[in-house]
């Protein structure tokens, strides 16, 4: 147990880390807020503790405390947040802000710290314990500690548990009757993945909270004029939840209407009795902070918000937006909004109907996400017009709290949704996303629509980090989580429609059933941009077939081996054969396994008369579609998908070696003091930082003249390269800026003095004079003091690559990779990536290239030693993902010759690290 002292009554504190403070969802769903300790907080700590039990104190401090004195309380709430550090969990309290748990560690050692936890007794089980660790062990890595160590009494296991269930590799031992724990706070494979699924189950179990919400309150406000938009809002959303949730308990705040079976009406939130689960609030915008605060009473777990007038509005509605957040996770609610369209649950018992959807889609089997309310309008409309079932619905509007990674980790748990959509007019946070996406789509298909290309144009209101990464970087991080990406949201619902009610295609090989040549061949070239082939049957039905015919035709292209999926389309000039077809098409269908689509003139959608039981008994829907080409693209995304399913994606592709401590350690020592500031490391400090990744750069000795390169050649070995450090001639052989294989001292006398030439004609202030014409040799002193040379051992040829990390605002780390030369500078043939990479992914990375063939055995050429160049990819991924210090890291170029690969040159930038996932749970600030 730490001590109390002295010199701890006397630190000194060091400025509050406001960036500590988070909001986070805990294991049964709730939120709670977390933030440093302040010495204000000296009566909370005090009611905290003579709230414990007696069994609670003595596990806490070996010994039952009834109070703590005086000196204890000034000595726990007053920390330097240094080498003393306390965070507390808080909620609202009778009174003001109540304490409701602690965790605290106390430096002990350069980087070891002793750490301690309580937990009120009326909230254990929430995890609000493994939530104070995640955080306290984020902030003591910041501090520089690696490792925690406890004294915890040996019946006191769920202090224990705490530790090992964290995925740490927790020691102890029993000395004196205390058992001595530590363990190292480095995150592991373990302790990543505990901390994964956690976020997982806790956003899953909120969501899941308000879909069952059981009792719903509506609330507007008695200031709203009548035919005002919040006024229609509420009375539009009371409207469906009596309509569709007969036998779910509706109250009523703020609005005149009449009272009705299972609705009660009450004239202020303090009137209303008991709990509520749910409650959808639309009040004037400066009204809704005393909404929010008010209905902590009433043990809401969210709130759906449908009123505007925030972020969108600029600093005083974010901050308005803020305040809101603040208050409702204090109290344990998740915010859905504002300017929401609101949720619907087609598979809860009774069907809950919290949205402005008069009209509910069918019940079925996609989940629907979408952000403001106009796009849900349409989304709707054309889920609708298909007859496509839904399982759930969530318009996030602003999206200041729940999200669609939120949405994504619900139906990841629910076996009502087989097929996620997702319009996303923003992403927040796309490290998560991926980490999430790629989660969900290795179980089920997640079809996204984003607007725009690069995810760089956000709309008013949404909290996104500005971005400097290239267009490109967006589609990457898509293609990486294993989503579909689709253009619009008409794409979107075809793929859906494909997904939810076929299987998933075994290949891309098209058998055709046409009404015509010409539909034929339509299909066959629509199936080809699509990424299809048609290797197998394809057969005309004509018009007036009979019903014999139809079914041969059926049965001998569903019979073919050579086919993988069916494309049906019919499109008869005068009306007939249609109704004949489409049931003969969905029975043949049912039993075959195959995927099937259609496109029959006037039919469209989820139709009943396309649908059919398996041998099974098991309804299988054939999807149609307006256009052959919609129904084809709809199936060259879904067997891409499959592809995607089937294939190994790989395992973590660090290095064991990678010393990512160490690295660490570097970086915070040579980091700038100011936070704005942008360092750029010398060569020895480059080459160390990238020793801790297990990489080597090749010596280059900087020179001033033709002696000292002769030097240097003779200290590295012949043959050399010369090279000038001159930033438009750096990697410019054909500019005059490089000079290879030089092995003979002469010859590199001779290049030395030609490119120094050529280095003060590219720097000279001032244009040649009569009086400087002929002062060749004061010329060169000039140019090599200005800009001087480097000379390098010459490597084995091979084909020279760009490998580059940035670390973007919104992306978090990106790695590029290129072959060097013209086919990234002018084409710009540059593929990226988004750590943590797999060994697929790095495989991939390197193979994306549209110049990659020369690294794999180009026109007969041996292939170079790409594994050599994985590993490097690999390491240098690592190191970015590690060290979000590392604003910028270059290697140009990398020679990947036949047997490995060769760092010539190498630039790093450091700055202070502003990454937005970091390695703590977090809501949205």
């Amino acid at each position: 147990m730490p001590s109390v002292d002295d010199a701890g009554l006397a630190a000194s504190p060091s400025a509050y880390p406001a960036a500590w403070e988070a909001d986070v969802v805990l294991r049964d769903g709730s939120t709670t807020h977390l933030r440093p300790i302040r010495p204000s907080d000296a009566d909370a700590l005090q009611a905290f503790h003579t709230a414990q039990s007696e069994r609670s104190t003595y596990l806490r401090f070996f010994a039952n405390l009834e109070r703590l004195p005086e000196r204890d309380l000034i000595h726990f709430t007053t920390v330097d947040h240094q080498d003393r550090v306390a965070l507390v969990a808080v909620a609202p309290g009778p009174e003001g802000e109540q304490i409701i748990g602690v965790a605290r560690f106390d430096r002990v050692g350069p980087d070891v710290a002793e750490v301690a936890f309580n937990v009120a007794d009326a909230h254990h089980g929430r995890g609000l314990g493994s939530a104070l660790l995640e955080h306290l062990a984020a902030a003591a890595r910041e501090r520089g500690l690696r490792r925690f160590t406890a004294e915890v009494l040996p019946q006191n296991g769920r202090m224990i548990a705490v530790f090992r269930e964290a995925g740490y590799d927790v020691a102890q031992r029993l000395d004196d009757g205390v058992v001595s724990v530590g363990f190292d706070l480095d995150p592991t494979d373990r302790s990543l993945a505990v901390m994964a699924d956690r976020e997982h189950r806790a956003e899953a179990r909120s969501m899941l909270g308000l879909f069952e919400s059981r009792t719903v309150l509506v609330v507007s406000s008695p200031t709203c004029a009548p035919g005002s938009v919040e006024e229609l809002l509420a009375r539009r959303v009371l409207a469906n939840l009596v309509m569709a949730s007969s036998g779910r308990a509706v109250h009523v705040v703020g609005m005149a209407v009449a009272a009705a079976d299972g609705v009660q009406v009450w004239a202020d939130l303090d009137a209303v009795p008991g709990t509520v689960d749910l409650a959808v609030v639309s009040v004037p915008a400066d009204e809704s902070v005393d909404v929010v605060r008010g209905l902590a009473r009433l043990g809401a777990r969210g709130v759906v918000l449908l009123s505007t007038g925030f972020a969108e509005n600029g600093p005083s509605g974010l901050a308005r937006q803020r305040e809101v957040l603040r208050h409702a996770h204090a109290a344990g609610m998740r915010v859905v909004g504002p300017g929401s369209f609101g949720i619907f649950s087609n598979v809860t018992e009774p069907v809950l109907n919290a949205s402005l959807a008069e009209v509910l889609p069918v019940r079925g089997h996609v989940g629907l996400f979408c952000q403001s309310g106009p796009m849900a309008v349409a989304m709707l409309a054309s889920v609708e017009r298909r007859g496509l079932g839904v399982s759930s619905f969530v318009s996030a509007g602003n999206r200041a709290d729940v999200s669609g990674n939120d949405v994504m980790q619900f139906w990841q748990e629910d076996e009502a949704t087989r097929v996620v959509g997702l319009y996303l007019e923003s992403i927040g946070n796309p490290r998560k996303f991926s980490r999430v996406a790629r989660r969900l789509a290795s179980a089920k298909p997640v079809v996204v629509v984003t607007a725009g290309r690069s995810g760089q144009v956000v709309p008013p209101g949404h909290a996104v980090r500005p971005t400097l990464a290239p267009r490109r970087t967006l589609e990457e991080l898509l293609r990486q989580s294993g989503v579909i990406r689709v253009e619009n949201t008409h794409q979107m619902l075809d793929v859906a429609q494909l997904l939810a009610h076929q299987p998933l295609p075994a290949g891309r090989r098209v058998g055709i059933v046409a009404s015509s040549p010409s539909m034929a061949a339509l299909v066959a070239e629509a199936a080809g941009a699509a990424g299809m082939t048609v290797t197998g049957a394809t057969a005309l039905l004509s018009e007036d077939a009979d019903l014999g015919a139809v079914r041969e035709t059926l049965r001998t292209v569903y019979a073919d081996p050579g086919v993988d999926v069916v494309v049906a389309v019919h499109v008869p000039t005068v009306g007939t054969g249609v109704d004949l077809l489409l049931p003969e098409l969905a029975a043949t269908a049912a039993g075959s396994g195959k995927t099937t689509v259609a496109c029959v003139l006037g039919r469209a959608g989820v139709r009943a008369d396309l649908t059919a039981p398996d041998p099974e008994g098991v309804a299988w829907t054939v999807p149609a579609y307006v256009t052959p080409e919609d129904a084809v693209l709809a199936l060259g995304h879904a067997s891409r998908y499959a592809s995607w399913r089937s294939e190994d994606r790989g395992r973590s592709s660090r290095p064991a070696d990678v010393d990512t401590r160490t690295a660490q350690r570097l970086v915070r020592s040579w980091l700038p003091e100011a936070e704005s500031e942008v360092v750029s490391l010398d060569p020895a400090r480059t080459a160390e930082l990238l020793g801790c990744a297990g990489v080597t750069v090749v010596e280059s000795v900087v020179v001033h003249d033709a002696e000292e390169a002769v030097a240097a050649a003779r200290r590295v070995g012949w043959p050399v390269a010369l090279k000038t450090t001159v930033p438009a001639l750096r990697h410019r052989a054909d500019l005059g800026g490089v000079r290879l294989d030089i092995a003979d001292e002469q010859v590199l006398r001779d290049d030395v003095a030609q490119m120094l030439e050529l280095t003060w004609a590219r720097t000279a202030d001032t244009e040649p004079t009569a009086a400087t014409a002929d002062a060749g040799a004061d010329r060169a002193a000039d140019a090599s003091r200005r800009v001087p040379l480097e000379v390098q051992h010459m490597v084995p040829a091979g084909v020279a690559c760009v490998l580059r990390t940035s670390e973007d605002p919104l992306f978090g780390p990106v790695v590029s990779f290129g072959l060097a030369g013209d086919a990234s500078d002018l084409l710009g043939d540059v593929c990226y990536g988004i750590p943590p990479l797999t060994d697929v992914d790095v495989a991939t990375l390197i193979r994306m290239p549209r110049a990659a063939p020369r690294l794999f055995g180009y026109r007969g050429l041996a292939p170079m030693d790409h594994t050599a160049l994985e590993d490097l990819v690999a390491r240098v991924a690592a190191l970015a993902e590690d060290l979000p210090e590392i604003r910028s890291l270059e290697l140009h170029p990398v020679v990947v010759g036949l047997h490995g690969v060769h760092v010539l040159a190498a630039r790093i930038q450091l700055a202070a690290a502003r990454r937005a996932d970091g390695m703590r749970r977090a809501l949205p600030a």
